[in-house]
């Protein structure tokens, strides 16, 4: 929580998630798990700024940033998840890639470069919802029912966290949305050509928002006997490295952040205009600050892995016991 005003943190309460690996190259995580996680972060983190006398109140808006292209389908009758969350660096869909490559052209990665920004990968949503329908017997049967949901995990908790089956908002905002390799980034909308390439419904896909408006209001989390923000809205959604070039405040066309994290990534803000790589950089929306305010784009580099490295070394090697020991290690 920050002070509108000054950008003072007030008060914050973070839970590490667990990640599972069923096989070699897989990565999940429980959506359910990370649901349960932000409640608990919610709760936490009020109950602290009561005890530093800071009247809660005052908070007048709830932001949602996730880790982005982690891929989750839900049923919406039951509120549900029908798999675990695929995470953005799972390589299962290696194979899928393989396929869908044969059906173009040239076998040309970047086919989709001047819609989407990005070339044809394991990375992207796309590829890991055609995984879960091929796949998952369950999703397969809850799209023809008509009762799945597709989103990224900022999709998952906006439709849980406002009403969930009891009538769930199901949106995303352009950031989330321009990592699926589904949304065309000029015309900021779900593309029907690509849809169709990747033989995606697209009534399972959410709505596409803009980062700033409001969503819909948190309701009474339904494991806990209250909610501490019940009735506040939620009005901010960006995907997690969008959210850190907006931290910074990157506002101006060529100003960049770089972030170190479970991956790392270089940011740099092209403004208003959307430039494209020959070098292996990606292009992105960076933010649409308001429904009716211009899209901003970004360049960026991504590192896959550089502190999931950490905790391989400690959770799956048990090298060491603790994500701090590694360093020493290192040192």
């Amino acid at each position: 929580v920050f002070n509108a005003e000054t950008a003072e943190l007030l008060s914050h309460h973070q839970v590490e998630i667990k990640q599972e690996f069923p096989r070699e190259g897989w990565v999940e995580q429980d959506p359910k798990e990370i649901l349960n996680s932000v409640y608990e972060c919610v709760e936490k983190t009020c109950e602290k700024m009561n005890e530093l006398n800071i009247n809660i109140a005052n908070i007048r808006a709830i932001g949602v940033t996730n880790q982005r292209e982690t891929t989750v389908v839900w049923d919406k009758t039951t509120g549900e998840p029908l798999y675990n969350a695929i995470v953005w660096l799972d390589l299962r869909t290696q194979s899928t890639v393989e396929c869908l490559l044969k059906r173009i052209p040239g076998k040309n990665k970047t086919f989709s470069k001047f819609k989407t920004g990005l070339p044809l990968s394991t990375y992207f949503s796309a590829v890991k919802l055609r995984w879960l329908l091929d796949n998952v017997e369950e999703i397969k049967k809850a799209v023809e029912d008509g009762r799945a949901l597709f989103g990224t995990i900022d999709s998952w908790l906006i439709w849980v966290c406002i009403c969930g089956k009891n009538g769930g908002i199901h949106c995303t905002d352009v950031t989330n949305a321009s990592r699926t390799m589904l949304f065309n980034i000029h015309s900021l909308e779900w593309d029907p050509d690509l849809c169709k390439f990747f033989d995606i419904p697209m009534e399972i896909l959410p709505t596409v928002r803009s980062s700033s408006e409001i969503y819909g209001v948190m309701k009474i989390c339904p494991s806990r006997d209250s909610g501490a923000l019940t009735g506040v809205p939620i009005s901010g959604c960006l995907g997690d490295q969008h959210a850190a070039l907006v931290g910074q405040m990157c506002f101006q066309d060529g100003q960049a952040k770089n972030t170190y994290g479970t991956g790392c990534f270089l940011l740099c803000n092209t403004g208003q205009k959307s430039v494209f790589s020959e070098h292996g950089l990606i292009t992105t929306i960076a933010y649409k600050m308001g429904r009716d305010k211009p899209a901003f784009y970004a360049l960026e580099g991504s590192v896959a892995i550089a502190g999931a490295v950490v905790r391989w070394l400690r959770d799956n090697l048990g090298i060491a016991k603790s994500s701090e020991e590694v360093g020493e290690y290192g040192a």
